[in-house]
This record gives C-alpha cells, sequence and structure tokens, in this order.
C-alpha cells in the first residue's frame, strides 16, 4: 500500500470534480450491484505517469466539458483500495486488471471499459474527447 499523504492529491484531483472514492467492496457491490439504476462511471486511479499525465486530466477534461453526464461518478485507488478494487475487476470480467482503467455502467451492466493500453500514449485531450462522446451515447 502508498502512504495515505503520497496519493492524498491524487484522490483529489478527482474528488475535486464530483468523484466518489469507493473504499470498500460493499461499496463496490452496493452501487454495481444488480439493483444500479442509471449511469455510473468508475475511473481507477493510479499513481503511475499514465495516470497522472492523460487519465486524471482526461477524465476531468471530459467531466467539466461533457453536455451529458453519468448519473454518478467513482473512483477506486489500486494499490490502496484492495477490497473495492478486487470487488471492481470481479465486476468487469473477462477484462483483465488494469490501471489506470475507466469503466461505465448503465443500468446494472458494463457498456464501456477503457484499459491501461488505451491510455498510454494517448493525450488527455484525446481520453476526454473520448469520454464526452461515450456520455454522450451511453448517458443520455
Amino acid at each position: 500500500m502508498y502512504p495515505e499523504e503520497l496519493i492524498a492529491p491524487m484522490r483529489a484531483e478527482l474528488s475535486t470534480v464530483g468523484f466518489e472514492e469507493f473504499r470498500t467492496a460493499d461499496m463496490v457491490a452496493e452501487q454495481l450491484g444488480p439493483n444500479h439504476k442509471g449511469t455510473t462511471f468508475v475511473v481507477v486511479n493510479s499513481v503511475c505517469g499514465c495516470a497522472a499525465g492523460a487519465a486524471r486530466p482526461g477524465v476531468r477534461y471530459a467531466v467539466e466539458n461533457a453536455k451529458v453526464k453519468p448519473t454518478q461518478l467513482a473512483t477506486v485507488f489500486a494499490g490502496n483500495d484492495r477490497d473495492a478494487l478486487a470487488k471492481f475487476r470481479e465486476m468487469v470480467l473477462p477484462y483483465p486488471p488494469s490501471s489506470p482503467a475507466m469503466a461505465l455502467f448503465k443500468d446494472g451492466e458494463l457498456v464501456h471499459f477503457i484499459e491501461r493500453h488505451h491510455i498510454e500514449g494517448r493525450s488527455a485531450k484525446m481520453i476526454g474527447d473520448h469520454l464526452v462522446e461515450v456520455f454522450e451515447h451511453f448517458c443520455a
């Protein structure tokens, strides 16, 4: 686990734009389980360079610029929110573990998933523009 003092600013990058932190498996199961209604966008946050340089800035861009947004924004932190992350990864199978990663759920079903290899090598603007399109398609 990373020291909380180290990752607090990384958590804040998302929480300050409205992301709720899923820190336990129960939170993930309760919010994304079979009774889930609406749309929930979940970001697997990470300390890696692609999270800092592209993923978090791209997510912030999308949330701040999209006309249509998910009902709920949530995040789990890889390396720290272990039980929550394990439950999340169970819910996005058959996708392999990936951090950072992004998932959009609609009415309890995974409808869009972005793996690390979709983030690496792309700019924050490219990721943000893609997310705006995803939100418009699935959240309208």
